[in-house]
């Protein structure tokens, strides 16, 4: 059966020039690069190498850049890290709709003491500019603010956040997981202080992520060990990976223009097709400000888990959300934060393309979703009915 993925914001395959530049330090260059002989420090050059390919993704110079076991690790690296090195009580300051990596330290800080502002969205999952220029004035603060949300592909205008809470003297974290490789990123211009992403989002494989800290920012290590990324990040560093992920930001910042070019007429025609097809679906989100790759779609009247388990049937891989959620009944935390209807909230799919969907991806799941939306709002007991009828 033909496999039909559209679930990139979850995981991305990993690129075969990816592999390719693996591969040799798991066979030939397997040293550890902090040994003193020249077997294992002639690997320390290729950890550098990827150092600066992350780099010049963002627009950052590679002593700014810390290797990671993923996005998870180094959201908790930046929030807790520069929370910690104010040496007394923070004023943590994120937003609703944030990735759990992000809520849940920021809650958990709040449970040692900190105060906590969560900012709220509007109903096309904006945020609300004005309640964060209100809680930046209560005091010294470390923000966290998503550069994109990975459910709805909403961006925030990270630009103005940023100016805002540097002219309130905070610091600033964003979490770009979903943006690297998707949008340009240039923190040379985006004041930015720390931030996040992660390489199995950007065809890199799972298990190594990076942290952008602003030369100059203060953030208290979360990993204590060894001597490795420069005192900041404990334990050998995983080498293929690590040059894994270089390569795959090399390769995503030679497609960026391209690739978001021709991802998002496929995301455009997938969302207009489902509209025309199925009765009673909304997009969720801004549509004018969003990731290239991404649609949130809500089918009124029937639970996401039964389109996706159909879905899934036909060869065709969606999500509800977020895939750190996967699995509940309950509607996401975006969609309620984004006040969608109780009607479409339980149906809410989202599709993320990557660069190897094509038309004829499209065109399956065109195929194939009205039919399972239909089904399954014959089976529903919310659909309402037809006028004239029983």
């Amino acid at each position: 059966m033909r496999t039909v993925y559209l679930d990139n914001n979850a995981t991305t395959q990993p690129a075969p020039a990816v592999i390719e530049a693996m591969l040799p330090f798991f066979r030939e260059h397997w040293g550890n690069p902090s040994s003193m002989h020249a077997f294992g420090g002639r690997v320390k050059k290729y950890v550098e190498t990827a150092r600066a390919q992350v780099a010049a993704l963002i627009g950052a110079e590679p002593a700014e850049i810390l290797f990671t076991s993923g996005g998870t690790e180094s959201d908790n690296m930046a929030i807790r890290g520069a929370v910690e090195a104010f040496g007394g009580r923070a004023h943590v300051i994120t937003s609703r709709v944030e990735h759990p990596a992000v809520l849940e330290p920021c809650r958990w800080l709040a449970g040692q003491g900190h105060a906590l502002t969560e900012i709220d969205v509007d109903s096309e999952g904006q945020l609300n500019l004005a309640q964060l220029r209100g809680a930046l004035g209560e005091g010294r603060c470390v923000a966290s603010i998503m550069w994109a949300n990975n459910e709805t592909g909403v961006v925030f205008p990270i630009d103005e956040i940023a100016a805002m809470v540097k002219a309130s003297g905070g610091v600033l974290h964003t979490d770009a997981v979903q943006a690297a490789g998707k949008l340009p990123i240039d923190v040379r211009r985006t004041p930015v202080d720390m931030l996040s992403l992660s390489g199995h989002k950007l065809h890199a494989p799972k298990g190594v992520g990076a942290v952008y800290i602003r030369k100059g920012a203060k953030v208290l290590p979360l990993m204590l060990g060894g001597h490795q990324e420069g005192g900041k990040r404990g334990g050998t560093e995983n080498v293929p990976y690590i040059v894994g992920l270089g390569k795959a930001c090399e390769l995503a910042l030679g497609r960026l223009a391209g690739e978001a070019s021709a991802t998002a007429a496929l995301r455009d025609r997938l969302e207009a097709g489902l509209l025309r097809t199925c009765p009673d679906a909304r997009v969720n989100g801004d549509r004018a400000n969003r990731l290239p790759n991404t649609t949130n779609i809500s089918f009124q009247y029937i639970e996401g888990e039964s389109i996706l388990y159909h879905l899934s049937d036909a060869g065709i891989c969606a999500s509800s959300g977020s895939a750190c959620t996967s699995g509940s009944l309950e509607p996401s935390h975006v969609i309620r934060a984004m006040g969608v209807p109780f009607t479409a909230a339980h149906g809410s799919i989202r599709f993320s393309l990557s660069r190897y969907n094509t038309d004829g991806d499209i065109d399956h799941v065109l195929a194939t979703l009205p039919g399972i939306v239909e089904k399954l709002r014959r089976m529903s007991p919310f659909v309402r009915a037809p006028a004239g009828g029983r």
